[in-house]
Order: C-alpha cells, then sequence, then structure tokens
C-alpha cells in the first residue's frame, strides 16, 4: 500500500431510509487532508452525489441534512466521482465522528454498488469511540452538536466539509484539555469539567462560530477545483493536537499495551492503531442500539436512603403512575447512568401472558459476535401507559436521539408492540442466557427448562409467534453512541406450551 502521510478525515451525508431492508444512498461527501504533526489543513474537497434513484429523498431526508432532490439533479453520481474518491481515501489514515459504524461501511457499499474494490485504509480514528473513552460525556452528550456547543464552536450543518472541519476543531479543543489535565492532575480535580455548556437536556445552540467556511454548504456540487486544492484563504491558527494516549490508557478495558515507554505525542498512527483496536464493532440499523455493560456494576448507590432495596416484580395494576422515579446512579469509570425506581426500589415489572408477534431475531451481534437475542410481544395499554410514563421521566435527562420503546403503527391490527431482550453471560468461556426461562403446560405445571449450550437455533423453537409467555422484567435506561432509550431486559420467562 502506497505510503501517504495525510490524514483524511472525510463524512458522508446520506439519504434516510423510511422502511426496512431499505439501503442509504450518498447525497454529499467531503474530505480534508490533514498534516498528522500539525493538524493543518492541507487540501479539500466535496461534492453532492445524485443517487441512482431519487426518489429516496424524503422529507425526513431532507430535515436531516437539507439536501432536496433539485439540489442533485445535475450533480455527478458516484461512479463519476469514484476515482477521486479513492485516490483520497486509500492507503491513508481515515479520519471522522463515527465512522466506523456508519461512513465506512456506506464507502464500502457505493463501491460495490458500482462493481469496484473499495479504498482501503492504513489506520481508523474514530472520534466517536475515542472521544467517549478519553474525554467522556462532559458535553452531555457525544453528538458532534454537543461537543462543539460544549466548547463554543458554533452550530453544526449536516453538511459533509462543513462537519469534517468542525470535527477537526473538536479533536484539537479535547486533546488540549486531557493534555492539561494530564499534566497538572492535582490542579484538576474530579469533576471539575462540568461545565453551563453541557447539554443535559435540551440541545442549545452554541453562538461562536466555528471557522470561517471558503463557501458555503449548498453553493455548488463541486466546492473545489481541481478535485483536490489547496486551501489558500484558512487564515485562523494552526494549532497542533496533542496525543490523547494519557496516562489513565492503561486503566481503560479498552487499553492496548503500549511497546514504548515514551510515546511519541505526536505518533497518529499509533493513535489510529488503539483507536481500530477500542472501536470498531459491527455496523447496525437504526433498529437496535447496545448497550455498553460495564465491567464491574458497583452495588451502592447516589439516590435517597428511601430508594436502596430491590423489591420483587409489581403487576402492572399495582403501578401507581405517579410514583415511578429516575436516579442517577454509578457506573464505571466516575460515569453515572439513570435507572428507575418505584416507591423507594428499582423498578420491574410482571407481564402476564403476552403474545409473541415476531419469533426470536438473531440479527444483531455482540462485540464477541454471540447473537443478541429478542423477541417482539403485543403490549397491553396497561404496559404501554407505564412504559410511556418511564419514557417521559428519563427522557427529560437525554439529549441523544430517543428511540422509544413502544412502537406503534396505525392502522394494524393488534399494535403496539415492544421488544424484550434475552441477554447473555460468559461462565469461564461458556455464553449461557441470562435469563431464567421455563415452560408451562396446560394442566399447570412449571419446569425449568436447561439449555447445555449457547444455541439460538434451539431456543428459537420456544419463542414462535402466537406463544403466550408470562415475562419479569427490568426496565433499563441507556444512552449509547447518540441513541437513548429504555431497553426490556427479561430477567424470567415462562412460556406457556399449547399442549403437553
Amino acid at each position: 500500500m502506497e505510503n501517504k502521510a495525510e490524514i483524511a478525515f472525510f463524512d458522508v451525508e446520506t439519504t434516510v431510509p423510511t422502511r426496512p431492508g431499505q439501503g442509504y444512498a450518498i447525497l454529499e461527501f467531503g474530505a480534508i487532508l490533514v498534516c498528522p504533526q500539525k493538524l493543518e489543513e492541507i487540501r479539500s474537497y466535496s461534492t453532492l452525489v445524485r443517487p441512482s434513484n431519487p426518489k429516496l429523498i424524503s422529507s425526513l431526508s431532507v430535515r436531516c441534512n437539507g439536501i432536496k432532490p433539485e439540489a442533485v439533479e445535475s450533480a455527478p453520481s458516484f461512479a463519476d466521482i469514484a476515482d477521486t474518491v479513492y485516490d483520497i481515501l486509500h492507503g491513508r489514515i481515515w479520519a471522522g465522528h463515527n465512522i466506523v459504524r456508519f461512513d465506512c461501511v456506506r464507502i464500502r457499499e457505493a463501491f460495490a454498488e458500482i462493481g469496484r474494490a473499495a479504498p482501503e485504509p492504513k489506520g481508523t480514528i474514530d472520534s466517536l469511540a475515542l472521544l467517549t473513552q478519553k474525554f467522556g460525556r462532559r458535553a452531555g452528550n457525544m453528538k458532534m452538536a454537543s461537543l462543539a456547543t460544549y466548547f463554543g464552536l458554533g452550530n453544526q450543518t449536516h453538511r459533509s466539509l462543513d462537519d469534517v472541519r468542525m470535527n477537526v476543531e473538536v479533536l484539537k479543543h479535547c486533546a488540549t484539555v486531557l493534555f492539561l489535565e494530564s499534566s497538572l492532575p492535582d490542579a484538576f480535580p474530579e469533576n471539575h469539567w462540568v461545565s453551563p455548556n453541557a447539554i443535559t437536556r435540551s440541545h442549545r445552540n452554541g453562538k461562536s462560530p466555528v471557522l470561517n467556511k471558503n463557501s458555503p454548504s449548498s453553493s455548488s456540487h463541486v466546492k473545489s477545483t481541481p478535485a483536490l486544492s489547496p486551501e489558500n484563504d484558512r487564515t485562523e491558527e494552526k494549532r497542533p493536537v496533542f496525543s490523547l494516549l494519557t496516562s489513565s490508557t492503561a486503566e481503560s478495558q479498552y487499553s492496548v499495551a503500549s511497546n514504548t515507554a515514551h510515546p511519541d505525542t505526536f505518533d497518529m498512527v499509533a493513535l489510529g492503531n488503539e483507536v481500530n483496536a477500542a472501536s470498531f464493532q459491527p455496523d447496525v440499523t437504526m433498529e437496535e442500539n447496545p448497550i455498553l455493560q460495564p465491567p464491574e456494576m458497583p452495588s451502592t448507590v447516589t439516590v435517597p436512603e428511601s430508594c436502596g432495596g430491590v423489591l420483587g416484580f409489581l403487576e402492572l395494576d399495582e403501578v401507581s403512575l405517579s410514583s415511578i422515579r429516575a436516579f442517577p446512579v454509578p457506573f464505571f469509570q466516575g460515569s453515572h447512568r439513570i435507572k428507575l425506581f418505584y416507591k423507594g426500589a428499582i423498578l420491574q415489572l410482571r407481564c402476564p401472558r403476552l403474545r409473541i408477534r415476531f419469533g426470536l431475531s438473531t440479527k444483531f451481534s455482540d462485540h464477541a459476535g454471540r447473537p443478541r437475542l429478542s423477541f417482539v410481544v403485543d403490549a397491553s395499554p396497561s404496559l404501554c401507559d407505564v412504559l410511556d410514563t418511564c419514557e417521559s421521566i428519563v427522557r427529560s435527562d437525554c439529549s441523544s436521539d430517543w428511540r422509544s420503546v413502544v412502537t406503534r403503527k396505525p392502522g394494524f391490527v393488534n399494535n403496539p408492540t415492544v421488544r424484550l431482550n434475552i441477554p447473555t453471560v460468559l461462565n469461564g468461556e461458556v455464553a449461557q442466557y441470562a435469563t431464567d426461562m421455563y415452560k408451562k403446560e396446560p394442566s399447570g405445571t412449571t419446569q425449568k427448562l436447561i439449555f447445555s449450550k449457547f444455541d439460538a437455533t434451539e431456543l428459537d423453537t420456544w419463542f414462535t409467534p402466537g406463544t403466550f409467555v408470562d415475562a419479569y422484567l427490568s426496565l433499563d435506561p441507556y444512552d449509547y453512541q447518540q441513541t437513548s432509550g429504555i431497553r426490556l431486559v427479561a430477567k424470567k420467562l415462562i412460556i406457556h406450551t399449547p399442549f403437553g
């Protein structure tokens, strides 16, 4: 692979799928080549892209990035710009926000669609994974817009070239803060970084401009000519970025051992290798998000004294909606997560005779490649009332994109529905179901199901549509990689067999 020293920060804007199975279409590609020693922009390229099917540009897509069908009518197709994109990306370190799970995947899909080999990076720096690990949720969440507001860098435009430049500026600011903290740890007490700019309940817009743009994002299809032209009019001060490899790396669960006692502060290749190991995960769709699990959950919680126990599982008609509360509890590495409480104890529900609408799903995988098991059931009005109340309480403390736990599709019979998750645990090196499962025969006899191994195919036979289950559920709020919601985890399932 050719040795190309520059880092390629890039971003794609795409259509937004509006139905299951519908893919993404690239509407804009933007990239800047950056000197790794100074993080100085050397060249840039950006162009709108005409999708093969303009009807994929829905109103939802326009709301996300402002790119309308008429804006791309005379734009080049991806096949027309493929050579340029390949030349920019191939053999360089790739960098961007959430690129491992989104932008890299879209680039490879686009090249596959035109029957060409995709470019390959010599390293990847995903600032979402990197800053989540190193910088934490000081801005309230890890969205680029929130991080930019935290530092007073202005509003995110959701246009490719603007977003990659904002990404570089955010990295500079984060790296500088971390460098100062690591250099003078005694001068910066724990939680000193809580800022009034942090977004914790609602989106806020910063007022300071991020950069002097060379040209408006929507001004033309191709914003630099030739394809990679020097930036001659960028007059802002060029500041080097300090390495994010701080002393806390060795304590992180994602750490990668270093072979050198004193790593080069500006060694972006080493940084990229660490981020590759930390951030690569299988691509997931908008239908489900994993929850980042801690290595060990603390036993204490920072809630009022009356909220220290764990009740049994409440019947739905026992729950007084006005008594549901949410409090932060310690998570890991000094962070916190939200837990739901009811009258002084963690809220857990017993939901009898839930009818399975869709059987066991194994579409998604965890970090170890094991299927994430879940199934969909019809939700009763009383269950919906409890979940809607929980969402309204938890959502007030979240600014990430919210995914409702209850799925409602007007016009469908027997709606709404909810997804129940069956977690797994490791016993040594053997994966086991963390959910206790029983079968209940028509006679009323209940017998525990014993599974000798993790086998989703075997388990699938018990979760056929139309089967009824009694579900004992925990409600786990999550806020992970810019998406938040409440995950229903099955602690115990009693499966009603139709005949003995």
